[in-house]
């Protein structure tokens, strides 16, 4: 169920020409451990511009603030960005709340 002001992460993702594949593979290895191992988290989903592919998006929502700070003081979370960084020529995290839905 989603709720006005559920918190949510938000990565944007330039990966480099030909890491496209591998990049992909990390990240839904790091996701699915993420939806095992830390309290808080729901599904991730990772979208690829087919125009351009190496850029991604990822999101996925959350149920608390506190939940995605433990997340991210992970010594697994540091270790992910390590890994993937080397695939990447960019990468943005953020943070944001629900505000609309069309279900809502």
């Amino acid at each position: 169920m989603v709720t006005i002001n559920q918190p949510y992460t938000v990565g944007k993702w330039t990966t480099r020409v030909g890491s496209e594949k591998s990049f992909i593979s990390e990240w839904n290895n790091f996701a699915e451990w993420t939806t095992r191992n830390q309290q808080g988290s729901g599904i991730g989903i990772l979208l690829q511009n087919p125009e351009r592919p190496q850029q991604f998006i990822s999101f996925g929502p959350w149920t608390n603030v506190d939940a995605i700070n433990a997340w991210r003081d992970r010594s697994e979370f540091k270790a992910f960005v390590v890994k993937v960084k080397d695939l990447c020529e960019n990468f943005q995290p953020q943070s944001f709340v629900l505000v609309a839905n069309s279900e809502l």
